[in-house]
């Protein structure tokens, strides 16, 4: 048997968690938990206007305040950072005008709550006391405050100096759509507006710069995503050399998109950490969240759907407009996915999408968990019920008309992806995943529960939602393994957890190589200093990525301990396993090596040559997973859902999802991610709304006024699993971290619209508030 064919014995099982105990316990470590001695604390002067200009700022008040160490304005920076902005993170030619923000603006704020101004003083405190001295003269200006101003000719411009608001434009097609729509037997057109919202973590955004003295250089905790990222970031806009940093991401509470991104406070705590040579820290209070912290949403799908007189889908044209808020820093990433999701799990022969991204005096709108796909969903899925409704079709048998079929894979969707790369699916079964869920849900059944329902005046429904989820994202993520001459097992990877249980999973991966339980693994995640490359932990890309490179190096540090151990024995390497921490003989057991005797060894001594086959000393490898494209996860979820017609209130009675993320390392980790996705889900369909007023000031800045799901209004879910390996890794994964989300909307808002049918209403809006659904039912008809 040779090593990478080694039966799995942990892989594939519901380990326990080995991330519990600390949290469970407190011993987790969070950047706030952390104290070192001369610690100062950082605390910003934020705009409070949408858009202005800045004439002066005044801190003499300030700077004689007590405890206050240093204030830092754009005049205080050094030259470099005064002539240069934040990198745009992915160039895209589509793109129109880039606009990046400046570390501190020089002259013009255009969101609120953009820092203006960073006070440091002994306590944050003293830092917030003294934040509200500082003087800043602003001269107002007109401000972009939705996408209808946005787009208007005459309206505001979101930059000063820029004649227009269109940070990119592109068009998604494929097929001759016109004479698609041409011969169509008939046309349904929508618009589907999903208004803003954002991941709000349990922990805020936070950093922790300690000077490192020996290297002349700082230490940085931060609760990131991708400390490799971050840490590149820093050092292209501080200039420091690769030996001057490191980055650490400790434990994380929650990340879901918006702490995968680089923020201005970041560098303006190392470059002041390294001035003073004292540690600062800042937290980020939760007003700021709200105000700062990327968001996600607010897009407007303009959508026709021509179909045959079967049902059958014909062509697809249509403009996705998307608010980009301020600044592009990720470039036009978001909206991409979005319109390269919009397939889903059918057949378009033909179709034509329009990509309109536009700036507004708004934060700015990066991925949140989903990144641009339940959006993509929503719409589609939407569009599949007005197809179904208006040709009195069953809804679940117009999408089963038009799946993509098994023997069909891998299928083109005819679009490049936001990685260059044509998007084609690996592998799925979608009308399976369709069956099998609405056979668990009791869709047959349904229309018995309803009648029963309306005699007691009770309005229930039941909404469907089909996914397809681009995982596994690239380019790379890497893995070293080390056995120590401890006889230790070390894991160090770039992946960087938030959650997701990586200290189990990849431990699992490992352990089925080396012969050992996962609990004798130590995983070492989200240090710069603990391998030397990585991307991070987002896009569900990690159980591919990370997962991949942790297999690859654990079957080369494998190979390496059998080589070494035949030499030691003077034996057949064919001869010897590994099981219990060792190496031996299965034709005598007594013969056995432990893990510290072949680390020992293979070091090597001088004078020694290593065992043939072993072209580097030490039993470890390092090794990086880079996908040739990406996994394709897809599912089914339905709802049961009641409305009380008289307050609009939404009870979920029941949630099936019937999820394919391929193999699944640990069953039970992804039942939580999946179960924590519907939640998220729940709360965009039903509750998360960023409310802007028309000058650009958030309305909702606390959880008083943002609304989100807790355990007393969740309905039961009921998660079940199909698995199609991926044929393009050698784990056959696929990534789970963020379907739970995708479908959720639309499943929710379909089973609302379905419970009000006796009152003609269609809802082509998401989040739907209890107030929003009494308007449409005064506007609605029996």
């Amino acid at each position: 048997m040779k090593p990478h064919e080694l039966p799995h014995t942990h892989f594939g099982a519901s380990v326990p968690r080995v991330e519990d105990a600390p949290l469970l316990t407190g011993q987790a470590r969070f950047v706030d938990d952390m104290a070192p001695p001369g610690l100062l604390h950082a605390a910003f002067v934020r705009s409070p206007l949408a858009h202005a200009r800045i004439r002066g700022i005044d801190t003499s008040a300030a700077q004689s305040a007590r405890g206050v160490v240093r204030i830092v304005t754009f005049a205080d920076l050094p030259a470099h950072l005064q002539k240069r902005t934040m990198p745009l993170l992915v160039p895209n030619p589509a793109i129109t005008q880039v606009q990046t923000q400046y570390t501190l603006p020089p002259e013009e704020v255009r969101y609120v709550g953009e820092p203006v101004a960073m006070v440091i003083a002994t306590s944050r405190a003293l830092a917030e006391d003294a934040c509200a001295l500082v003087d800043v003269d602003y001269e107002a200006l007109p401000a972009v405050a939705n996408l209808k101003q946005a787009l208007a000719p005459d309206g505001p411009r979101a930059h000063l100096g820029s004649d227009t608001n269109v940070a990119g434009r592109t068009t998604f097609a494929d097929g001759d759509v016109d004479a698609a729509f041409a011969g169509a037997a008939h046309r349904f057109r929508a618009t589907f507006h999903q208004h803003r919202g954002g991941g709000f973590a349990m922990e805020t955004r936070t950093c922790l710069a300690v000077p490192d003295t020996c290297q002349q250089g700082v230490v940085a905790y931060i609760a990131t995503q991708s400390p490799h990222r971050t840490k590149r970031n820093l050092l292209d806009m501080l200039g420091l050399s690769d030996s001057q940093l490191r980055v650490v991401a400790p434990d994380v509470g929650g990340g879901f998109g918006p702490k995968g991104s680089f923020y201005p406070e970041y560098t303006l705590l190392v470059l002041s950490a390294m001035q003073l040579n004292k540690p600062v820290k800042w937290v980020e209070d939760r007003r700021e969240h709200f105000l700062c912290t990327h968001q996600e949403r607010d897009q407007i799908w303009d959508l026709e759907i021509a179909v045959d007189a079967d049902a059958r889908i014909r062509g697809l044209r249509g403009r996705l407009t998307n608010d980009c808020g301020a600044y592009v820093p990720w470039g036009l990433v978001l909206p991409w996915i979005a319109v390269t999701t919009l397939h889903g799990p059918y057949v378009i022969p033909a179709f034509s999408i329009e990509l309109l991204a536009v700036f507004t005096n708004r934060i700015m709108c990066t991925p949140v968990r989903g990144a641009g796909r339940p959006q993509a969903v929503f719409s589609m899925e939407r569009l599949m019920d007005i197809v179904a409704a208006e040709m009195k079709l069953d809804r679940a048998e117009v999408r089963r008309r038009n799946f993509i079929q098994p023997a069909q894979m891998p299928w083109s969707c005819r679009m490049i992806s936001r990685d260059g790369k044509p998007v084609v699916y690996d592998s799925g079964d979608y009308p399976e995943a369709q069956r099998r869920a609405l056979e668990i849900a009791g869709y047959a059944d349904f229309d018995a529960r309803r009648k029963k329902a309306r005699e007691a005046g009770r309005y229930i429904g039941i909404g469907m939602a089909n996914f397809v989820e681009g995982t596994g994202l690239g380019p790379y993520e890497g893995a070293a393994l080390k056995i120590t001459n401890t006889g230790a097992v070390v894991l160090y990877t770039g992946a960087a957890p938030h959650g997701q249980s990586h200290k189990t999973t990849l431990a699992q991966i490992a352990a089925d190589q080396l012969g050992i339980a996962p609990q004798q693994i130590e995983v070492v995640t989200g240090d710069t200093a603990g391998i030397s490359l990585g991307m991070g932990t987002f896009a569900a890309r990690s159980a591919v990525n990370a997962g991949n490179a942790v297999h690859l190096a654990a079957v080369e540090v494998r190979r390496r301990a059998l080589l070494i151990g035949a030499q030691m024995l003077q034996t057949d390497p064919a001869k010897l396993t590994m099981k219990d921490g060792g190496v031996y003989d299965t034709t005598d057991p007594t013969r056995r090596l432990d893990f510290r005797q072949l680390s020992f060894y293979g070091t090597g001594m001088p004078g020694y040559s290593l065992p043939e086959g072993i072209d580097s000393p030490g039993l470890e490898h390092t090794a990086y997973f880079s996908p040739s494209a990406s996994t394709y996860s897809n599912g089914c979820h339905v709802v049961e859902a009641e409305v009380d017609v008289e307050t609009g209130h939404v009870t979920l009675l029941r949630y099936v999802v019937l999820d394919d993320c391929g193999r699944a390392i640990n069953p039970m980790v992804v039942h939580g991610q999946v179960v924590g996705g519907v939640v998220h889900g729940i709360g965009n369909a039903l509750l998360e709304q960023m409310v802007y007023d028309d000058s650009g000031q958030p309305v909702s800045t606390n959880f008083g006024e943002y609304l989100m799901p807790t355990a007393a209004g969740l309905p039961p879910i009921e998660v079940h699993h199909m698995e199609t390996p991926s044929p393009l890794n050698p784990l056959g994964v696929k990534g789970a971290g963020e379907g739970g989300t995708l479908p959720a909307a639309a499943a929710i808002i379909s089973a609302i619209e379905h419970a009000l049918s006796p009152f003609g209403v269609r809802i082509h809006e998401a989040p739907i508030t209890p107030m929003r659904i009494v308007e449409l039912l005064a506007q609605g008809r029996p």
